[in-house]
């Protein structure tokens, strides 16, 4: 064991972390199992044995941007398990319609008092745009009006939300923009509290996978779901919002981005957090959309989820006694790494965010709304 924790401490002195350390990115390590665990299994043993109480860090964030930037994760990997994933994911469409639904079950429905706790008052559940805001609930209404302002939306138009969360753009769109709003998801939970968040506005909320779509909108916005598609749907994805626009319209993409292009997604986000999702590169994008849209405007706010991730924790570190009776600490501790872990690839610049706007080729005139 001590030659094991030799070989973790040389590791994390790239990094310039400490096995027992007393700074707050310092790793505490409580079961010497960690090392084997850690060193055979990489971030899913990493993962799955802070969940187990393995080992105790003060910021978790900060010990993650620090990983990230010394790229460890590629030192420690188990080289087996990563090739078995992607080969899976080659060979097997993991995104296909008849598994549509299983990522609404498995993290969306988990429970809206969770969501309603940790979320703004509109329970947006993507990205903040922090330029001038002062808070979480600033920040989130200044996403949803930057969205709208870079559509041009006007009053009167139809709009498809694609994967429209609990409802925020299209209470949003239809209260301050005047418009009318269809927005689909595969979470039940998610469409009962956006149906009743939405009631007395043109707001029709489904419960339906994105292949199902087949009627003409003004404008098309699909915020932080393509991440959800998969690299086998990108072009199916991409030709429904095509055939669903109308000639003058706009397609505005808000998505977390990755600096390479994946078939796979980190292992231990794939099990516990967001089964079968994936990142999308700007290639995997492009090459979608190639035939399709002209790319009017790219705009990365990547720094924003750090404070965005970091608000939500807070939030949901502040009000666990509230909910605590309705999840185990397990779940409790899976949720702080998730939130602070991602909160540290951002910050690293692993992860980026960008809002795309796309425009069907046969738009006569230039892009028109740039508001960044």
């Amino acid at each position: 064991m001590a030659d094991l924790k030799k070989v973790a401490q040389d590791i994390l002195d790239l990094a310039d972390v400490k096995i027992g350390g007393r700074r707050e990115w310092d790793i505490q390590v409580k079961d010497d199992r960690f090392y084997s665990r850690v060193l055979s299994q990489g971030s899913l043993g990493l993962g799955e044995s802070y969940m187990e109480g393995w080992w105790e860090c003060k910021r978790l964030d900060k010990l993650m941007d620090k990983v990230l930037r010394a790229q460890l994760d590629s030192k420690v990997v188990n080289k087996l398990q990563l090739v078995s994933g992607v080969v899976k994911a080659k060979v097997m469409n993991l995104q296909k319609k008849s598994r549509a639904f299983k990522i609404g079950e498995h993290h969306y429905d988990i429970g809206n008092d969770l969501y309603t706790l940790m979320l703004d008052k509109r329970m947006a559940y993507t990205c903040g745009y922090w330029k001038k805001a002062k808070n979480l609930n600033q920040a989130q209404d200044a996403k949803l009006k930057l969205v709208c302002d870079k559509i041009g939306l006007k009053k009167g138009m139809k709009v498809l939300d694609i994967g429209c969360g609990w409802g925020s753009f299209a209470k949003f769109a239809a209260e301050k923009y005047k418009v009318k709003v269809v927005g689909i998801t595969v979470s039940k939970e998610q469409a009962l509290l956006a149906r009743e968040k939405c009631k007395g506005l043109p707001v029709e909320i489904r419960l339906q996978d994105y292949r199902d779509v087949d009627e003409k909108f003004d404008r098309i916005v699909s915020l932080g779901m393509i991440e959800h598609v998969g690299h086998k749907n990108y072009k199916t994805y991409m030709k429904v919002a095509e055939k669903c626009l109308r000639p003058e319209g706009l397609f505005l993409l808000h998505t977390i981005g990755g600096l390479k292009s994946v078939k796979s997604c980190d292992p231990w986000i794939t099990k516990y957090i967001f089964p079968n999702s994936m990142l999308p590169s700007v290639k995997q994008i492009a090459d979608a959309a190639e035939g399709l849209f002209i790319v009017e405007d790219l705009h990365n706010f990547g720094p924003d989820y750090d404070k965005t991730l970091m608000a939500w924790f807070k939030n949901f570190d502040k009000g666990w006694n509230k909910i605590k009776n309705n999840y185990t600490e397990q779940f409790y501790r899976m949720w702080k790494y998730y939130l602070l872990v991602c909160a540290g690839s951002f910050r690293a610049r692993k992860n980026q965010l960008w809002q795309i706007v796309l425009a069907k080729e046969d738009v006569k005139e230039g892009y028109k709304h740039r508001t960044h």
